[in-house]
């Protein structure tokens, strides 16, 4: 059997001292190095914990990191205020990037490592994965921004779904990204599949309940594809998560779980069975096998129609799609849903 195993780095949530975070993501990324792993993979925008000063005037506190601006309790003006970042931005050739490298290069491991990335406009949300070699060769920032709050209103989104041949001890791999509220999109991990991902790696920053985990199953279910997903610890947090997607045996339903952590802090191992998802992937009937692209012209429609018309920050059109027609009175059941996203 040939197996790559994932180590899912549920930490508890840092501040934004860069060299605090340095520190707590070399420790945990060695206790992944002694268990085997081939890939260490951190929650979503390590770099600064999504540490973030509330403009103000907008809500009581200093500074938070898991709730949502606005809590449903008023609908916001355009334009928003703008978020005030707390720890900088930085460069993927950056000390910060730049000492993981070092270290993924010792460890001969991977290491997909999350930050709040510089950028020509607003800040990204970005993850790039480093090879056992310390070589940059995937780097990805968040298509699907929360652009319905802030903070993440004022991140510049990223703009497609790539895919790497990461080597690794036992061959290379394809793997790909996406990041937290990515997932809730089918057309991001079918992306990732067409462009031929065998694994998905995903940072992640929210409460991951029913809803959102069988989302996740379910990627993995219908593309074929091994999805592992790192979570920040926590009360209601938690539940990082990996699915293989090899759902039926000798055509008897199976359950696709790898591994799920509960809402402790530590290193989780997600061990895949490359030969058996290879294998799946050769003969079963989801993933690119007997879709019909020529009937999903909708999918490529920009424009926005009710009851989905919603706006961006600036009272404008969210970014990649139509100009919404009206300016929509659905914030409060919007905002509410993602209450406790950070």
């Amino acid at each position: 059997m040939t197996t790559l195993t994932v180590a899912l780095l549920q930490l508890a949530p840092p501040g934004p001292d860069l060299d605090v975070n340095l520190a707590l993501g070399e420790a945990a990324c060695r206790r992944a190095g002694a268990l085997g792993a081939d890939i260490a993979l951190f929650p979503e925008m390590w770099s600064n914990g999504y540490s973030c000063a509330v403009p103000e005037g907008s809500a009581d506190g200093d500074v938070y990191r898991h709730p949502s601006l606005w809590d449903g309790a008023r609908t916001p003006a355009a334009p928003w205020p703008e978020p005030v970042w707390l720890g900088e931005p930085i460069t993927r050739d950056s000390p910060f990037v730049t000492c993981f490298r070092e270290l993924a290069a010792e460890l001969e491991m991977a290491i997909a490592l999350t930050y709040l990335e510089r950028w020509d406009g607003p800040p990204r949300n970005t993850l790039s994965l480093i090879d056992r070699h310390g070589r940059l060769v995937l780097t990805y920032a968040k298509v699907h921004t929360c652009a319905f709050d802030l903070p993440e209103a004022g991140l510049t989104p990223g703009e497609g779904f790539e895919v790497c041949a990461l080597d690794t001890a036992v061959g290379e791999v394809m793997t790909g990204a996406m990041i937290c509220y990515d997932r809730e999109f089918p057309e991001s991990a079918r992306a990732l599949m067409l462009a031929g991902a065998e694994i998905v790696l995903t940072p992640n920053a929210c409460e991951l309940e029913i809803n959102r985990l069988s989302q996740f199953r379910s990627r993995a279910v219908e593309n074929m594809t091994g999805m592992a997903m790192a979570n920040y610890a926590g009360p209601g947090w938690g539940h990082s998560v990996a699915h293989d997607g090899v759902a039926f045996v000798d055509g008897r339903s199976r359950d696709t779980l790898v591994v799920e952590a509960g809402e402790a802090e530590g290193v989780y191992p997600a061990v895949f069975d490359l030969d058996a998802l290879r294998d799946n992937r050769r003969r079963e009937t989801w993933g690119d096998a007997f879709r019909r692209p020529a009937a999903y012209r909708s999918l490529l429609d920009r424009e926005v129609r009710e009851p989905f018309v919603r706006v961006g920050r600036d009272g404008g059109p969210v970014p990649g799609r139509g100009r919404p027609q009206a300016v929509p009175n659905g914030w409060k059941g919007l905002s509410s849903t993602y209450k406790n996203t950070i």
